[in-house]
């Protein structure tokens, strides 16, 4: 018999964490903010605290999530700030437990930083360096490649299947993306594509008090190029953000030599962004997660103005291909 994802109870979490760690728990289990899994915050008998994070069935395959501790794992192992999943007591970081998959992490605490100084924004980019160079080391089993005829296709398809576009503008939406993929395709033909956070904004790095970020939440590691851990972290577009981009660059350069003309890939990739972002929305709509969603989310009004985002965005990324870098 499984466990039930939708009805977790605090005395089944805790008893999972218990079989995690092998150790007793405290009658703590604090549940907190998350769109997909169900994390908790537990504590043992000794008031040591960890965070248990239980996985959404069907979302990832076992090796996809294997993907995701490896990754942490080996960042852990050179030395660079994550926050890695605890072993069981045989030696597992990825546990199962009667058809729900969880992982186990210590608790740090820190804050997000939303305003890095000139200092910040160059420890950020030797971050970042750090990490691609460990994830050039090899490819992931079982995650997906960002790329627009991929990646982006596959967003699109389901989308369409999920049955949530307005009637009336289901061919201009398609139309707009398919005309987004087949005008930024070509743009990622000879780009290097490795292992990425993929998912590398402000909330998802913690300053920690001793003035060391830790990146967390590898939930979308990919396969992608290495600058889309770049353009989620600056405060605007690259002519708003000059300052902090060189900043950044300088930080990264300390490791890695950076591809000055992936810097053509930002607006392409940010559209990329916004059908990722809303294919996310129509599985949390197809699941009944509405209260995750914007109150006009799926209506005719939020259809058309995607389409109008749409077309902006196709004239940036014209934009973008035509501006010295």
């Amino acid at each position: 018999m499984n466990h039930s994802f939708s009805d977790l109870t605090p005395d089944l979490v805790l008893d999972l964490t218990e079989q995690a760690l092998g150790r007793r728990c405290a009658n703590h289990c604090r549940p907190l903010n998350s769109y997909i899994n169900r994390v908790y915050e537990v504590q043992t008998d000794e008031r040591e605290a960890f965070i248990i994070k239980v996985y959404r069935p069907g979302r990832w395959s076992r090796d996809a999530l294997q993907d995701e501790h490896d990754f942490m794992l080996e960042l852990q192992a050179d030395d660079i700030p994550v926050i890695a999943p605890l072993s069981d007591p045989t030696g597992n970081t990825l546990i199962e437990s009667e058809g729900l998959f969880y992982a186990v992490y210590p608790r740090k605490g820190g804050r997000v930083c939303d305003e890095p100084s000139s200092e910040q924004w160059q420890q950020l980019g030797r971050l970042i360096a750090r990490t691609h160079q460990v994830g050039a080391k090899h490819m992931p089993r079982d995650r997906i490649t960002m790329h627009p005829e991929i990646s982006t296709t596959q967003q699109l398809e389901d989308i369409l299947q999920s049955g949530c576009v307005s009637t009336d503008l289901r061919t201009a939406y398609e139309d707009i993306v398919q005309h987004m993929i087949g005008e930024t395709a070509p743009l990622f033909d000879d780009v290097a594509m490795q292992r990425i956070h993929a998912d590398c904004h402000a909330q998802n790095l913690i300053d920690r008090r001793d003035g060391t970020f830790y990146i967390i939440d590898f939930d979308d590691l990919a396969i992608g190029p290495p600058v889309q851990d770049l353009w989620m972290l600056l405060p605007g577009r690259i002519q708003d953000a000059r300052s902090e981009l060189d900043a950044f660059l300088d930080g990264y350069e300390t490791f890695l030599e950076f591809d000055y003309a992936s810097l053509r890939l930002i607006e392409a990739l940010r559209a990329m962004r916004y059908v990722h972002y809303t294919a996310w929305c129509a599985r949390q709509a197809a699941d009944g997660g509405f209260a995750r969603l914007a109150p006009d989310w799926g209506s005719h009004n939020f259809w058309r103005q995607e389409v109008h985002e749409m077309e902006k965005q196709l004239m940036e990324i014209q934009d973008a291909q035509e501006t010295p870098w």
